[in-house]
Protein backbone atom coordinates (compact mmCIF):
# COMPACT_ATOMS: atom_id res chain seq x y z
CA UNK A 1 0.00 0.00 0.00
CA UNK A 2 1.25 3.27 -0.75
CA UNK A 3 -0.08 7.26 -0.75
CA UNK A 4 0.65 9.13 -4.18
CA UNK A 5 0.02 12.97 -3.90
CA UNK A 6 -0.56 14.66 -7.48
CA UNK A 7 -1.20 17.91 -7.56
CA UNK A 8 -3.14 19.07 -10.58
CA UNK A 9 -2.46 23.40 -10.11
CA UNK A 10 -0.14 25.39 -8.43
CA UNK A 11 -2.78 26.68 -5.76
CA UNK A 12 -2.81 23.69 -3.57
CA UNK A 13 -5.30 21.53 -5.35
CA UNK A 14 -4.92 17.65 -5.84
CA UNK A 15 -5.88 14.47 -4.85
CA UNK A 16 -4.09 12.03 -2.87
CA UNK A 17 -4.56 8.23 -3.47
CA UNK A 18 -4.29 6.09 -0.38
CA UNK A 19 -4.25 2.56 -2.49
CA UNK A 20 -2.77 2.40 -6.03
CA UNK A 21 -2.70 -0.88 -7.05
CA UNK A 22 -5.63 -3.45 -5.65
CA UNK A 23 -5.73 -7.03 -6.58
CA UNK A 24 -9.46 -7.94 -5.88
CA UNK A 25 -11.22 -11.48 -5.60
CA UNK A 26 -13.62 -11.90 -8.76
CA UNK A 27 -17.00 -11.94 -6.60
CA UNK A 28 -15.80 -10.07 -3.87
CA UNK A 29 -16.26 -5.88 -2.29
CA UNK A 30 -13.62 -3.62 -3.04
CA UNK A 31 -13.08 0.04 -1.54
CA UNK A 32 -11.05 2.62 -3.05
CA UNK A 33 -10.60 5.87 -1.20
CA UNK A 34 -8.59 9.17 -1.62
CA UNK A 35 -8.40 12.72 -0.12
CA UNK A 36 -8.94 15.74 -1.07
CA UNK A 37 -6.09 18.25 -0.69
CA UNK A 38 -7.02 22.36 -1.67
CA UNK A 39 -5.42 25.24 -0.39
CA UNK A 40 -6.11 27.35 3.21
CA UNK A 41 -9.40 29.01 3.97
CA UNK A 42 -11.43 26.93 1.04
CA UNK A 43 -14.52 25.59 2.89
CA UNK A 44 -16.07 22.59 2.52
CA UNK A 45 -18.97 23.70 0.28
CA UNK A 46 -16.76 25.54 -1.93
CA UNK A 47 -15.81 21.68 -4.32
CA UNK A 48 -18.82 20.62 -5.88
CA UNK A 49 -19.67 17.95 -8.60
CA UNK A 50 -17.22 14.72 -6.93
CA UNK A 51 -17.46 11.57 -8.85
CA UNK A 52 -15.28 8.37 -9.99
CA UNK A 53 -14.80 7.29 -13.45
CA UNK A 54 -12.66 4.99 -15.79
CA UNK A 55 -13.46 6.01 -18.91
CA UNK A 56 -14.70 8.90 -21.05
CA UNK A 57 -17.50 9.41 -23.94
CA UNK A 58 -17.24 12.10 -26.35
CA UNK A 59 -14.58 14.21 -24.53
CA UNK A 60 -16.20 13.52 -21.16
CA UNK A 61 -15.26 11.57 -17.86
CA UNK A 62 -18.53 9.36 -17.48
CA UNK A 63 -19.60 8.86 -13.49
CA UNK A 64 -19.20 4.98 -12.78
CA UNK A 65 -22.85 5.69 -11.15
CA UNK A 66 -24.42 6.45 -14.35
CA UNK A 67 -22.63 3.39 -16.61
CA UNK A 68 -25.06 0.19 -17.13
CA UNK A 69 -21.57 -2.20 -16.70
CA UNK A 70 -21.85 -0.99 -12.97
CA UNK A 71 -25.26 -0.16 -12.80
CA UNK A 72 -26.76 -1.36 -9.07
CA UNK A 73 -23.17 -2.42 -8.07
CA UNK A 74 -20.85 1.24 -7.17
CA UNK A 75 -22.03 3.58 -4.31
CA UNK A 76 -19.51 7.12 -4.16
CA UNK A 77 -19.70 8.35 -0.26
CA UNK A 78 -17.76 11.72 0.15
CA UNK A 79 -16.85 12.60 4.02
CA UNK A 80 -15.57 16.39 4.07
CA UNK A 81 -12.60 15.84 2.01
CA UNK A 82 -12.17 12.08 2.09
CA UNK A 83 -13.71 10.55 -0.84
CA UNK A 84 -15.10 6.52 -0.90
CA UNK A 85 -16.32 4.13 -4.32
CA UNK A 86 -17.50 1.05 -3.63
CA UNK A 87 -17.97 -1.69 -6.13
CA UNK A 88 -19.82 -4.68 -4.78
CA UNK A 89 -19.93 -8.12 -6.94
CA UNK A 90 -16.56 -7.62 -8.83
CA UNK A 91 -16.25 -8.74 -12.26
CA UNK A 92 -12.90 -9.51 -13.79
CA UNK A 93 -14.40 -6.93 -16.33
CA UNK A 94 -13.88 -4.46 -14.15
CA UNK A 95 -9.93 -4.67 -13.76
CA UNK A 96 -9.36 -0.67 -15.09
CA UNK A 97 -7.50 2.33 -13.50
CA UNK A 98 -10.01 4.43 -11.55
CA UNK A 99 -9.64 8.14 -11.28
CA UNK A 100 -11.43 10.90 -8.95
CA UNK A 101 -12.49 14.20 -10.46
CA UNK A 102 -14.18 17.03 -8.63
CA UNK A 103 -14.65 20.56 -9.41
CA UNK A 104 -15.02 24.17 -7.30
CA UNK A 105 -17.19 26.69 -7.05
CA UNK A 106 -14.78 28.80 -9.67
CA UNK A 107 -16.19 28.77 -12.86
CA UNK A 108 -13.35 26.25 -15.14
CA UNK A 109 -11.61 24.77 -12.13
CA UNK A 110 -11.83 21.36 -12.79
CA UNK A 111 -9.15 18.62 -11.25
CA UNK A 112 -8.19 14.72 -11.64
CA UNK A 113 -6.20 12.67 -9.80
CA UNK A 114 -3.72 11.07 -12.54
CA UNK A 115 -2.32 8.00 -12.26
CA UNK A 116 -5.25 6.43 -10.93
CA UNK A 117 -5.72 3.59 -8.69
CA UNK A 118 -5.04 -0.05 -10.82
CA UNK A 119 -7.64 -2.34 -9.91
CA UNK A 120 -6.52 -6.19 -10.55
CA UNK A 121 -9.79 -8.51 -10.45
CA UNK A 122 -9.08 -12.06 -10.27
CA UNK A 123 -10.87 -15.53 -9.57
CA UNK A 124 -9.77 -18.39 -7.68
CA UNK A 125 -8.09 -21.81 -9.88
CA UNK A 126 -7.55 -24.90 -8.83
CA UNK A 127 -4.06 -26.32 -9.89
CA UNK A 128 -3.64 -29.58 -10.93
CA UNK A 129 -0.16 -31.21 -10.01
CA UNK A 130 0.30 -35.33 -10.46
CA UNK A 131 1.79 -36.47 -7.29
CA UNK A 132 2.60 -40.22 -8.35
CA UNK A 133 0.94 -42.84 -10.76
CA UNK A 134 -2.05 -43.37 -8.23
CA UNK A 135 -2.91 -39.63 -6.69
CA UNK A 136 -3.30 -35.68 -7.74
CA UNK A 137 -2.89 -32.96 -5.77
CA UNK A 138 -5.17 -30.07 -5.88
CA UNK A 139 -4.72 -26.16 -5.19
CA UNK A 140 -6.24 -23.39 -4.70
CA UNK A 141 -4.46 -20.34 -5.73
CA UNK A 142 -4.82 -16.99 -6.93
CA UNK A 143 -2.72 -14.50 -8.51
CA UNK A 144 -3.45 -12.09 -5.58
CA UNK A 145 -1.01 -12.10 -2.49
CA UNK A 146 -3.13 -12.76 0.44
CA UNK A 147 -2.81 -13.48 3.81
CA UNK A 148 -0.98 -16.45 5.42
CA UNK A 149 -3.63 -16.65 7.83
CA UNK A 150 -6.18 -17.48 4.49
CA UNK A 151 -8.73 -20.79 5.06
CA UNK A 152 -9.19 -22.55 2.33
CA UNK A 153 -12.68 -24.75 2.16
CA UNK A 154 -12.70 -27.82 -0.60
CA UNK A 155 -16.23 -28.93 -2.55
CA UNK A 156 -16.33 -32.47 -3.99
CA UNK A 157 -19.68 -32.22 -6.12
CA UNK A 158 -21.13 -29.40 -4.22
CA UNK A 159 -20.24 -30.79 -0.62
CA UNK A 160 -17.90 -29.08 1.75
CA UNK A 161 -15.09 -31.96 2.10
CA UNK A 162 -12.47 -30.53 3.81
CA UNK A 163 -10.41 -27.11 4.65
CA UNK A 164 -6.53 -26.44 3.43
CA UNK A 165 -4.72 -25.32 0.65
CA UNK A 166 -4.56 -28.39 -0.97
CA UNK A 167 -5.94 -31.79 -1.51
CA UNK A 168 -5.36 -34.97 -2.55
CA UNK A 169 -7.62 -36.94 -4.76
CA UNK A 170 -7.17 -40.29 -6.59
CA UNK A 171 -5.95 -40.00 -10.38
CA UNK A 172 -9.21 -40.88 -13.03
CA UNK A 173 -11.92 -39.41 -10.35
CA UNK A 174 -14.98 -38.41 -11.82
CA UNK A 175 -16.36 -35.97 -9.50
CA UNK A 176 -16.03 -32.47 -10.04
CA UNK A 177 -13.82 -30.22 -7.10
CA UNK A 178 -13.73 -26.74 -6.31
CA UNK A 179 -12.22 -24.49 -4.04
CA UNK A 180 -13.41 -21.20 -1.64
CA UNK A 181 -11.64 -18.79 0.75
CA UNK A 182 -13.62 -18.73 3.61
CA UNK A 183 -14.17 -15.00 4.75
CA UNK A 184 -12.55 -13.13 1.97
CA UNK A 185 -14.85 -14.45 -1.45
CA UNK A 186 -18.26 -14.94 -2.34
CA UNK A 187 -17.39 -16.97 -5.02
CA UNK A 188 -16.11 -21.01 -5.69
CA UNK A 189 -13.41 -21.26 -7.96
CA UNK A 190 -14.13 -23.17 -11.53
CA UNK A 191 -14.39 -26.81 -10.89
CA UNK A 192 -12.10 -29.15 -12.12
CA UNK A 193 -13.14 -32.97 -13.67
CA UNK A 194 -11.81 -35.06 -16.10
CA UNK A 195 -13.66 -35.64 -19.51
CA UNK A 196 -17.25 -36.13 -19.27
CA UNK A 197 -20.40 -36.47 -22.46
CA UNK A 198 -17.94 -37.65 -25.31
CA UNK A 199 -19.28 -37.07 -28.11
CA UNK A 200 -18.15 -37.54 -32.29
CA UNK A 201 -19.92 -35.66 -34.82
CA UNK A 202 -19.36 -36.23 -38.84
CA UNK A 203 -19.50 -33.46 -41.20
CA UNK A 204 -21.33 -33.82 -43.83
CA UNK A 205 -23.90 -36.75 -41.70
CA UNK A 206 -24.86 -37.92 -44.85
CA UNK A 207 -23.68 -40.35 -47.56
CA UNK A 208 -19.85 -39.67 -48.25
CA UNK A 209 -18.58 -39.88 -51.88
CA UNK A 210 -14.98 -41.06 -52.83
CA UNK A 211 -13.10 -37.55 -53.42
CA UNK A 212 -15.42 -35.37 -51.24
CA UNK A 213 -14.27 -33.60 -47.58
CA UNK A 214 -14.97 -34.88 -44.61
CA UNK A 215 -14.62 -34.01 -40.91
CA UNK A 216 -15.14 -35.87 -37.36
CA UNK A 217 -15.23 -33.85 -34.54
CA UNK A 218 -14.49 -34.94 -30.84
CA UNK A 219 -15.86 -32.77 -27.96
CA UNK A 220 -15.82 -33.27 -24.28
CA UNK A 221 -16.78 -31.39 -20.96
CA UNK A 222 -13.82 -30.88 -19.26
CA UNK A 223 -11.76 -28.87 -16.73
CA UNK A 224 -8.86 -28.37 -17.89
CA UNK A 225 -9.22 -28.50 -21.51
CA UNK A 226 -9.06 -32.28 -22.69
CA UNK A 227 -6.07 -32.99 -24.71
CA UNK A 228 -7.69 -35.43 -28.34
CA UNK A 229 -6.41 -38.77 -29.68
CA UNK A 230 -8.07 -40.08 -33.05
CA UNK A 231 -7.46 -43.62 -33.61
CA UNK A 232 -8.89 -46.57 -36.46
CA UNK A 233 -9.31 -50.02 -36.28
CA UNK A 234 -7.54 -51.75 -38.93
CA UNK A 235 -8.13 -55.34 -38.67
CA UNK A 236 -7.77 -57.88 -35.65
CA UNK A 237 -4.69 -55.12 -34.94
CA UNK A 238 -4.48 -52.52 -32.27
CA UNK A 239 -6.22 -49.43 -33.27
CA UNK A 240 -3.57 -47.04 -35.00
CA UNK A 241 -2.77 -43.26 -34.13
CA UNK A 242 -4.25 -41.11 -36.70
CA UNK A 243 -4.37 -37.50 -34.82
CA UNK A 244 -3.95 -35.64 -31.82
CA UNK A 245 -5.92 -32.55 -32.87
CA UNK A 246 -10.06 -32.37 -31.55
CA UNK A 247 -10.66 -32.93 -35.63
CA UNK A 248 -9.47 -35.10 -38.15
CA UNK A 249 -10.18 -33.63 -41.35
CA UNK A 250 -10.12 -35.79 -44.65
CA UNK A 251 -9.56 -33.08 -47.80
CA UNK A 252 -10.19 -36.14 -50.43
CA UNK A 253 -11.48 -39.45 -48.69
CA UNK A 254 -10.90 -42.13 -50.66
CA UNK A 255 -12.17 -46.18 -50.08
CA UNK A 256 -9.15 -47.07 -48.33
CA UNK A 257 -10.37 -44.45 -45.58
CA UNK A 258 -13.56 -46.64 -45.09
CA UNK A 259 -13.45 -48.64 -41.22
CA UNK A 260 -13.99 -47.70 -37.79
CA UNK A 261 -12.36 -44.61 -36.18
CA UNK A 262 -12.61 -43.37 -32.28
CA UNK A 263 -11.06 -40.60 -30.19
CA UNK A 264 -10.03 -40.35 -27.23
CA UNK A 265 -10.43 -37.36 -24.49
CA UNK A 266 -7.49 -36.57 -21.60
CA UNK A 267 -6.60 -34.19 -18.87
CA UNK A 268 -4.59 -34.44 -15.42
CA UNK A 269 -7.95 -35.84 -13.84
CA UNK A 270 -9.21 -38.49 -16.24
CA UNK A 271 -9.64 -40.15 -19.83
CA UNK A 272 -12.20 -41.40 -21.76
CA UNK A 273 -12.24 -42.52 -25.08
CA UNK A 274 -15.60 -43.24 -27.89
CA UNK A 275 -17.29 -45.85 -29.11
CA UNK A 276 -16.07 -46.39 -32.81
CA UNK A 277 -18.05 -44.74 -34.76
CA UNK A 278 -18.07 -46.25 -38.71
CA UNK A 279 -17.23 -44.54 -41.92
CA UNK A 280 -18.32 -46.06 -45.73
CA UNK A 281 -17.31 -44.21 -48.68
CA UNK A 282 -19.20 -44.36 -51.67
CA UNK A 283 -17.17 -45.46 -54.72
CA UNK A 284 -17.52 -47.22 -58.46
CA UNK A 285 -16.48 -50.57 -59.35
CA UNK A 286 -12.54 -51.09 -59.77
CA UNK A 287 -12.13 -52.95 -63.20
CA UNK A 288 -13.78 -56.44 -62.96
CA UNK A 289 -11.79 -59.42 -62.91
CA UNK A 290 -13.01 -63.09 -64.66
CA UNK A 291 -12.41 -66.17 -63.80
CA UNK A 292 -13.44 -69.13 -65.74
CA UNK A 293 -13.94 -72.88 -65.11
CA UNK A 294 -12.78 -75.85 -65.51
CA UNK A 295 -10.72 -73.49 -68.40
CA UNK A 296 -10.81 -71.43 -71.44
CA UNK A 297 -11.05 -74.52 -73.78
CA UNK A 298 -14.14 -76.60 -73.49
CA UNK A 299 -15.45 -79.63 -74.74
CA UNK A 300 -18.74 -80.13 -77.26
CA UNK A 301 -21.38 -80.99 -74.55
CA UNK A 302 -19.45 -79.66 -71.35
CA UNK A 303 -20.36 -76.99 -68.82
CA UNK A 304 -18.70 -74.18 -68.43
CA UNK A 305 -18.76 -71.23 -65.41
CA UNK A 306 -18.03 -67.64 -65.53
CA UNK A 307 -17.23 -65.94 -62.52
CA UNK A 308 -17.03 -61.63 -61.82
CA UNK A 309 -15.88 -59.98 -59.27
CA UNK A 310 -15.43 -56.38 -58.26
CA UNK A 311 -14.66 -53.91 -55.67
CA UNK A 312 -17.34 -51.47 -55.07
CA UNK A 313 -19.34 -49.35 -52.18
CA UNK A 314 -22.56 -50.09 -52.65
CA UNK A 315 -22.11 -53.68 -54.16
CA UNK A 316 -22.47 -53.46 -57.79
CA UNK A 317 -24.53 -55.72 -60.15
CA UNK A 318 -23.23 -57.46 -63.08
CA UNK A 319 -24.35 -57.67 -66.70
CA UNK A 320 -22.69 -60.39 -69.17
CA UNK A 321 -21.96 -59.83 -72.96
CA UNK A 322 -19.88 -61.59 -75.92
CA UNK A 323 -18.50 -59.21 -78.01
CA UNK A 324 -19.69 -57.59 -80.91
CA UNK A 325 -23.29 -58.47 -79.56
CA UNK A 326 -25.54 -55.46 -77.84
CA UNK A 327 -27.94 -57.29 -75.70
CA UNK A 328 -26.65 -58.93 -72.44
CA UNK A 329 -26.18 -62.94 -72.38
CA UNK A 330 -27.10 -62.68 -68.59
CA UNK A 331 -27.05 -60.70 -65.30
CA UNK A 332 -25.46 -61.68 -62.19
CA UNK A 333 -22.36 -62.35 -60.73
CA UNK A 334 -22.14 -66.13 -61.94
CA UNK A 335 -22.77 -66.41 -65.64
CA UNK A 336 -23.28 -70.48 -66.83
CA UNK A 337 -23.13 -72.33 -70.24
CA UNK A 338 -24.63 -75.63 -70.32
CA UNK A 339 -23.76 -77.97 -73.31
CA UNK A 340 -21.53 -76.01 -74.76
CA UNK A 341 -21.48 -75.64 -78.67
CA UNK A 342 -18.78 -74.04 -81.49
CA UNK A 343 -21.99 -71.48 -81.84
CA UNK A 344 -20.66 -70.46 -77.71
CA UNK A 345 -17.40 -69.41 -78.50
CA UNK A 346 -16.00 -66.15 -78.64
CA UNK A 347 -15.00 -62.90 -76.41
CA UNK A 348 -17.00 -62.42 -73.26
CA UNK A 349 -16.71 -59.88 -70.72
CA UNK A 350 -18.65 -58.58 -67.60
CA UNK A 351 -19.65 -54.88 -66.57
CA UNK A 352 -19.82 -54.16 -62.89
CA UNK A 353 -22.64 -51.29 -61.91
CA UNK A 354 -23.70 -49.25 -59.19
CA UNK A 355 -24.88 -45.69 -58.24
CA UNK A 356 -21.62 -44.41 -58.14
CA UNK A 357 -20.48 -45.89 -62.09
CA UNK A 358 -19.62 -49.06 -63.86
CA UNK A 359 -16.49 -50.57 -65.23
CA UNK A 360 -16.30 -53.44 -68.00
CA UNK A 361 -13.35 -56.13 -67.39
CA UNK A 362 -11.09 -57.22 -70.10
CA UNK A 363 -12.17 -59.62 -72.92
CA UNK A 364 -11.80 -63.58 -71.96
CA UNK A 365 -11.75 -66.25 -75.14
CA UNK A 366 -13.55 -69.50 -75.09
CA UNK A 367 -12.90 -71.61 -77.79
CA UNK A 368 -14.81 -75.39 -78.22
CA UNK A 369 -12.11 -78.69 -78.86
CA UNK A 370 -13.59 -81.23 -80.94
CA UNK A 371 -11.35 -84.10 -79.71
CA UNK A 372 -9.70 -84.61 -75.37
CA UNK A 373 -6.19 -84.21 -76.40
CA UNK A 374 -6.04 -86.57 -73.08
CA UNK A 375 -7.54 -89.07 -73.81
CA UNK A 376 -5.83 -88.58 -77.56
CA UNK A 377 -2.91 -89.15 -76.11
CA UNK A 378 -3.67 -91.88 -74.15
CA UNK A 379 -5.02 -93.91 -77.37
CA UNK A 380 -2.12 -93.18 -79.16
CA UNK A 381 0.58 -94.37 -76.64
CA UNK A 382 -1.54 -97.58 -75.94
CA UNK A 383 -2.21 -98.35 -79.85
CA UNK A 384 1.99 -98.05 -80.50
CA UNK A 385 2.50 -100.24 -77.63
CA UNK A 386 0.14 -102.85 -78.87
CA UNK A 387 1.61 -102.72 -82.42
CA UNK A 388 5.23 -102.65 -81.57
CA UNK A 389 4.64 -105.98 -79.03
CA UNK A 390 2.41 -107.40 -82.32
CA UNK A 391 5.77 -107.05 -84.23
CA UNK A 392 7.90 -108.26 -82.21
CA UNK A 393 6.09 -111.06 -81.51
CA UNK A 394 5.41 -111.80 -85.22
CA UNK A 395 9.15 -111.97 -85.59
CA UNK A 396 9.40 -114.73 -83.03
CA UNK A 397 7.36 -116.67 -84.72
CA UNK A 398 8.21 -116.46 -87.50
CA UNK A 399 12.42 -117.19 -86.32
CA UNK A 400 10.90 -120.43 -84.27
CA UNK A 401 8.86 -121.87 -87.47
CA UNK A 402 11.91 -121.35 -89.38
CA UNK A 403 13.96 -123.17 -87.12
CA UNK A 404 11.56 -126.17 -86.94
CA UNK A 405 11.42 -126.33 -90.84
CA UNK A 406 15.16 -127.11 -90.77
CA UNK A 407 14.63 -129.43 -87.74
CA UNK A 408 12.59 -131.24 -89.56
CA UNK A 409 14.78 -133.07 -92.16
CA UNK A 410 16.48 -134.55 -89.01
CA UNK A 411 13.83 -135.39 -86.14
CA UNK A 412 10.57 -137.44 -86.78
CA UNK A 413 7.37 -135.51 -87.22
CA UNK A 414 5.74 -136.56 -83.75
CA UNK A 415 8.77 -135.34 -82.24
CA UNK A 416 8.95 -132.15 -83.83
CA UNK A 417 5.14 -131.31 -83.22
CA UNK A 418 5.52 -132.21 -79.65
CA UNK A 419 9.13 -130.06 -79.26
CA UNK A 420 7.25 -127.34 -80.86
CA UNK A 421 4.08 -127.49 -78.42
CA UNK A 422 6.00 -127.44 -75.45
CA UNK A 423 8.27 -125.00 -76.36
CA UNK A 424 6.36 -122.22 -77.81
CA UNK A 425 2.89 -122.40 -77.47
CA UNK A 426 2.15 -119.03 -76.91
CA UNK A 427 2.67 -118.69 -80.97
CA UNK A 428 -0.44 -120.90 -81.32
CA UNK A 429 -2.82 -118.21 -80.16
CA UNK A 430 -1.21 -115.25 -81.76
CA UNK A 431 -3.94 -114.58 -83.38
CA UNK A 432 -6.62 -114.87 -80.73
CA UNK A 433 -4.29 -112.61 -78.36
CA UNK A 434 -4.67 -110.01 -80.97
CA UNK A 435 -8.16 -110.23 -81.25
CA UNK A 436 -8.82 -109.85 -77.59
CA UNK A 437 -6.73 -107.03 -77.32
CA UNK A 438 -8.27 -105.00 -80.14
CA UNK A 439 -12.02 -105.66 -79.03
CA UNK A 440 -11.50 -103.49 -75.86
CA UNK A 441 -9.82 -100.69 -77.56
CA UNK A 442 -12.41 -100.74 -80.58
CA UNK A 443 -15.32 -100.24 -78.03
CA UNK A 444 -13.73 -98.16 -75.42
CA UNK A 445 -12.79 -95.70 -78.60
CA UNK A 446 -16.77 -96.66 -80.15
CA UNK A 447 -17.37 -94.76 -76.75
Amino acid sequence: MCCVTVIQSQDGWGVNYLQTDICAAKGSTVLISCDITHPPGIRYSDIKDRFWFTKEKDGERVDLTTDSEYSGRVKHTCYSKSCYLIITDVRESDSAEYKFRFMTNKPGEKYTGSPGVTLSVTGLQVQVRRSDSTWLELTCHSNCVLSDRAEYVWYKNEENIKTGSSLLVSSGSTDRYSCYLRGSWDQRSPAVYGPQRLSVSVSPSAEMLEGGSVTLTCSTDANPAANYTWYKQDGTSDPRLLSEEPQLVFSSIQSSDSGNYSCTAENQLGRKTSDFISIAVKYGPQRPSVSVSPSAEMLEGGLVTLTCSTDANPAANYTWYKEHEDSPRASGQIFTITNFTAEHSGNYYCEAQNEMGRSNSTLLLITESGVDRTTMIIHITRWTLLVVMLILLLLFCLWTRKKKAVSSTIEPRESREAVEMDLHPECEDLSDMAAQREDPEEQEDQV
